[in-house]
């Protein structure tokens, strides 16, 4: 399997918008890529950084399927909806998983 770790850090107060865009993006009836496996937002209970952050995964089966996804215009409109709601970029580590 194939995807990334993202480090996002909310504008202030708006990180409840951002974990219930998620919720939309996984039942919002849009068809799932092409090898999607899930995704996941992580909230730490203690901030690890100088600033509130918040943790994406999200995983394919291969990195051929990520690519796709990524390159899509329909990734590029969700990534600007998200990007809303951030105070700058994410950092994306895209990586292979191993495990179950």
């Amino acid at each position: 399997m194939y995807g990334t770790i993202a480090r996002l850090h909310p504008l202030p107060g708006r990180l409840d918008e951002l974990l219930a865009l998620e919720g939309r993006w996984r039942t919002g009836g849009e068809p799932l890529a092409a090898g999607y496996r899930g995704a996941w937002m992580f909230v730490p209970d203690h901030d690890p950084y100088d600033r509130p952050t918040v943790f994406l995964v999200a995983v394919f089966d291969d990195r051929t399927t990520y690519v796709a996804n990524a390159d899509s215009p329909d990734q590029d409109v969700r990534y600007r909806e998200m990007r809303a709601l951030l105070v700058d970029d994410p950092e994306w580590v895209d990586g292979s998983f191993f495990g179950s």
